[in-house]
Protein backbone atom coordinates (compact mmCIF):
# COMPACT_ATOMS: atom_id res chain seq x y z
CA UNK A 1 0.00 0.00 0.00
CA UNK A 2 2.65 2.26 1.21
CA UNK A 3 4.65 1.59 -2.12
CA UNK A 4 1.85 2.20 -4.58
CA UNK A 5 1.12 5.87 -2.72
CA UNK A 6 4.72 6.51 -3.21
CA UNK A 7 4.12 5.79 -6.71
CA UNK A 8 1.18 7.58 -7.33
CA UNK A 9 2.67 10.62 -5.72
CA UNK A 10 5.56 10.37 -7.80
CA UNK A 11 3.64 10.38 -10.88
CA UNK A 12 1.61 13.13 -9.32
CA UNK A 13 4.77 15.14 -9.00
CA UNK A 14 5.87 14.44 -12.64
CA UNK A 15 2.54 16.08 -13.42
CA UNK A 16 2.80 18.69 -11.47
CA UNK A 17 6.21 19.33 -13.39
CA UNK A 18 4.93 19.14 -16.62
CA UNK A 19 2.02 21.65 -16.46
CA UNK A 20 4.47 24.38 -14.81
CA UNK A 21 7.42 23.70 -17.89
CA UNK A 22 4.67 24.02 -20.64
CA UNK A 23 3.29 27.06 -21.44
CA UNK A 24 -0.68 27.84 -22.78
CA UNK A 25 -0.04 27.93 -26.85
CA UNK A 26 -4.40 28.75 -27.36
CA UNK A 27 -5.40 30.44 -24.16
CA UNK A 28 -8.79 30.75 -25.37
CA UNK A 29 -9.11 26.77 -24.57
CA UNK A 30 -8.62 27.50 -21.19
CA UNK A 31 -12.38 26.88 -20.10
CA UNK A 32 -14.78 25.31 -17.42
CA UNK A 33 -15.99 22.24 -18.15
CA UNK A 34 -20.02 23.98 -18.85
CA UNK A 35 -17.85 26.03 -21.17
CA UNK A 36 -16.42 23.76 -22.94
CA UNK A 37 -19.22 21.74 -23.78
CA UNK A 38 -21.23 25.07 -25.09
CA UNK A 39 -18.54 25.21 -27.16
CA UNK A 40 -18.25 22.54 -28.89
CA UNK A 41 -22.29 22.53 -29.60
CA UNK A 42 -21.87 25.80 -31.25
CA UNK A 43 -19.17 24.11 -33.64
CA UNK A 44 -21.33 21.13 -34.40
CA UNK A 45 -24.29 23.94 -35.24
CA UNK A 46 -21.83 25.51 -37.52
CA UNK A 47 -21.24 22.41 -39.07
CA UNK A 48 -24.66 21.31 -39.36
CA UNK A 49 -25.34 24.53 -41.07
CA UNK A 50 -22.36 24.31 -43.22
CA UNK A 51 -20.99 27.50 -41.64
CA UNK A 52 -17.47 25.88 -40.36
CA UNK A 53 -14.93 28.39 -39.84
CA UNK A 54 -11.81 28.37 -42.24
CA UNK A 55 -8.30 28.21 -39.56
CA UNK A 56 -5.63 29.85 -40.23
CA UNK A 57 -3.19 26.12 -39.79
CA UNK A 58 -0.30 27.60 -40.38
CA UNK A 59 -0.14 30.01 -37.30
CA UNK A 60 -2.05 27.43 -35.19
CA UNK A 61 0.88 25.10 -36.60
CA UNK A 62 3.50 27.32 -34.83
CA UNK A 63 1.81 28.08 -31.54
CA UNK A 64 1.07 24.53 -30.80
CA UNK A 65 5.11 23.65 -31.23
CA UNK A 66 5.87 23.64 -27.69
CA UNK A 67 2.91 22.28 -25.91
CA UNK A 68 -1.24 21.55 -26.15
CA UNK A 69 -4.13 22.51 -24.37
CA UNK A 70 -7.27 21.14 -26.00
CA UNK A 71 -10.35 22.26 -24.06
CA UNK A 72 -12.28 18.80 -24.97
CA UNK A 73 -11.16 15.64 -25.17
CA UNK A 74 -13.72 12.72 -27.52
CA UNK A 75 -13.90 9.16 -27.20
CA UNK A 76 -15.45 8.59 -30.98
CA UNK A 77 -15.80 5.54 -32.91
CA UNK A 78 -12.93 4.90 -35.78
CA UNK A 79 -16.14 5.32 -38.45
CA UNK A 80 -15.01 7.17 -41.91
CA UNK A 81 -18.01 9.26 -41.73
CA UNK A 82 -17.22 10.78 -37.87
CA UNK A 83 -14.44 13.02 -37.50
CA UNK A 84 -14.41 14.78 -34.17
CA UNK A 85 -12.44 17.92 -35.42
CA UNK A 86 -15.31 18.47 -38.35
CA UNK A 87 -18.16 17.45 -36.34
CA UNK A 88 -16.98 20.00 -33.86
CA UNK A 89 -16.00 22.71 -35.91
CA UNK A 90 -12.68 22.54 -34.40
CA UNK A 91 -8.90 23.74 -34.87
CA UNK A 92 -5.32 22.50 -34.32
CA UNK A 93 -4.96 21.95 -30.39
CA UNK A 94 -8.58 21.86 -29.86
CA UNK A 95 -9.69 18.27 -29.33
CA UNK A 96 -7.75 15.33 -28.14
CA UNK A 97 -9.13 12.45 -29.79
CA UNK A 98 -9.18 8.81 -29.15
CA UNK A 99 -11.13 6.67 -31.93
CA UNK A 100 -11.79 3.12 -31.76
CA UNK A 101 -14.53 1.22 -33.45
CA UNK A 102 -17.27 0.84 -31.31
CA UNK A 103 -16.07 4.19 -29.08
CA UNK A 104 -15.52 1.98 -25.86
CA UNK A 105 -13.00 2.67 -23.24
CA UNK A 106 -10.15 -0.27 -22.83
CA UNK A 107 -7.04 -0.05 -20.79
CA UNK A 108 -5.44 2.09 -23.87
CA UNK A 109 -7.92 4.52 -24.30
CA UNK A 110 -8.44 5.02 -20.45
CA UNK A 111 -4.75 6.05 -20.11
CA UNK A 112 -5.20 8.41 -23.01
CA UNK A 113 -7.85 10.36 -21.50
CA UNK A 114 -6.20 10.39 -18.16
CA UNK A 115 -3.06 11.92 -19.63
CA UNK A 116 -5.39 14.49 -21.00
CA UNK A 117 -7.10 15.33 -17.71
CA UNK A 118 -3.97 15.17 -15.51
CA UNK A 119 -1.13 16.80 -17.99
CA UNK A 120 -3.19 18.46 -19.99
CA UNK A 121 -5.80 20.06 -17.87
CA UNK A 122 -8.55 19.00 -20.42
CA UNK A 123 -11.98 20.31 -18.85
CA UNK A 124 -14.49 17.96 -20.64
CA UNK A 125 -14.31 14.35 -21.67
CA UNK A 126 -17.55 13.16 -24.81
CA UNK A 127 -18.12 10.30 -25.80
CA UNK A 128 -19.45 9.91 -29.10
CA UNK A 129 -21.38 7.52 -31.04
CA UNK A 130 -23.34 7.75 -33.87
CA UNK A 131 -26.69 5.65 -35.61
CA UNK A 132 -25.34 2.84 -37.89
CA UNK A 133 -22.64 1.75 -36.34
CA UNK A 134 -20.83 -1.04 -37.67
CA UNK A 135 -19.25 -2.56 -34.75
CA UNK A 136 -22.47 -2.56 -32.73
CA UNK A 137 -24.21 -4.11 -35.62
CA UNK A 138 -21.59 -6.64 -35.86
CA UNK A 139 -21.92 -7.40 -32.20
CA UNK A 140 -25.50 -8.19 -32.82
CA UNK A 141 -25.22 -10.23 -35.63
CA UNK A 142 -22.22 -12.59 -33.67
CA UNK A 143 -24.16 -13.08 -30.59
CA UNK A 144 -27.26 -13.64 -33.08
CA UNK A 145 -25.80 -16.73 -34.57
CA UNK A 146 -23.45 -17.40 -31.70
CA UNK A 147 -20.65 -17.06 -33.86
CA UNK A 148 -17.55 -15.06 -33.22
CA UNK A 149 -16.99 -13.09 -36.16
CA UNK A 150 -12.98 -13.53 -37.36
CA UNK A 151 -10.00 -12.34 -36.05
CA UNK A 152 -9.21 -9.45 -33.28
CA UNK A 153 -13.16 -8.57 -34.53
CA UNK A 154 -13.91 -11.07 -31.60
CA UNK A 155 -12.50 -8.14 -28.87
CA UNK A 156 -15.08 -5.26 -30.14
CA UNK A 157 -17.79 -7.78 -29.84
CA UNK A 158 -16.64 -8.78 -26.18
CA UNK A 159 -16.78 -5.16 -25.36
CA UNK A 160 -20.02 -3.99 -26.52
CA UNK A 161 -21.91 -7.04 -25.88
CA UNK A 162 -22.99 -5.86 -22.59
CA UNK A 163 -24.99 -2.99 -24.91
CA UNK A 164 -26.22 -5.26 -26.78
CA UNK A 165 -27.28 -7.57 -24.15
CA UNK A 166 -29.31 -4.88 -22.19
CA UNK A 167 -31.25 -3.95 -25.92
CA UNK A 168 -32.09 -7.36 -26.75
CA UNK A 169 -36.00 -8.06 -26.31
CA UNK A 170 -36.71 -4.73 -26.10
CA UNK A 171 -39.56 -2.61 -28.26
CA UNK A 172 -38.19 -0.50 -30.90
CA UNK A 173 -34.90 -0.98 -33.21
CA UNK A 174 -32.25 -2.94 -31.59
CA UNK A 175 -29.27 -1.22 -33.09
CA UNK A 176 -30.12 2.25 -32.08
CA UNK A 177 -30.65 1.48 -28.29
CA UNK A 178 -27.59 -0.67 -28.18
CA UNK A 179 -25.66 2.31 -29.63
CA UNK A 180 -27.20 4.97 -26.60
CA UNK A 181 -26.70 2.17 -24.19
CA UNK A 182 -22.76 2.12 -25.10
CA UNK A 183 -22.18 5.60 -24.86
CA UNK A 184 -23.99 5.80 -21.42
CA UNK A 185 -22.11 2.66 -20.36
CA UNK A 186 -18.69 4.62 -21.17
CA UNK A 187 -19.43 7.15 -19.85
CA UNK A 188 -19.91 5.45 -16.47
CA UNK A 189 -16.87 3.94 -16.79
CA UNK A 190 -15.06 7.09 -17.34
CA UNK A 191 -16.87 8.69 -14.74
CA UNK A 192 -15.93 5.88 -11.97
CA UNK A 193 -12.56 4.89 -12.79
CA UNK A 194 -10.15 5.95 -10.63
CA UNK A 195 -7.61 7.55 -9.59
CA UNK A 196 -7.38 10.12 -11.96
CA UNK A 197 -10.96 10.51 -13.90
CA UNK A 198 -13.04 9.96 -10.37
CA UNK A 199 -11.53 12.13 -8.75
CA UNK A 200 -11.62 15.24 -11.07
CA UNK A 201 -14.96 14.74 -11.65
CA UNK A 202 -15.52 14.38 -7.65
CA UNK A 203 -13.67 18.41 -7.53
CA UNK A 204 -16.01 19.30 -10.51
CA UNK A 205 -12.71 19.73 -12.95
CA UNK A 206 -14.30 17.26 -15.66
CA UNK A 207 -17.59 16.59 -16.93
CA UNK A 208 -18.21 13.48 -19.08
CA UNK A 209 -20.98 12.97 -21.52
CA UNK A 210 -21.96 11.24 -24.02
CA UNK A 211 -23.84 12.07 -27.24
CA UNK A 212 -24.99 10.41 -30.59
CA UNK A 213 -24.15 11.60 -33.82
CA UNK A 214 -26.56 11.26 -37.03
CA UNK A 215 -25.10 10.12 -39.76
CA UNK A 216 -27.84 11.90 -42.23
CA UNK A 217 -28.09 15.53 -40.79
CA UNK A 218 -24.59 15.11 -38.83
CA UNK A 219 -26.27 16.86 -35.71
CA UNK A 220 -25.07 15.56 -32.61
CA UNK A 221 -27.47 15.43 -29.55
CA UNK A 222 -26.54 14.72 -25.83
CA UNK A 223 -27.85 11.64 -24.28
CA UNK A 224 -25.74 11.25 -20.91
Amino acid sequence: MFAASTVFLRFGNKIADAKEAKSTPKPDNLLSPDAALKRLLMGNERYVQGASRADDLRRERSALVEGQNPYAAVLSCADSRVAPEFVFDSGLGDLFVCRVAGNFANDDTLASMEYAVAVLNTPLILVLGHDHCGAIDATIKSLHQDKPPPGHISALVTALAPAVNASLGQAGDTSARATRNNVIDNVNKLRSTGPILKAAVEQNRLKVVGALYRIDNGKVDIVS
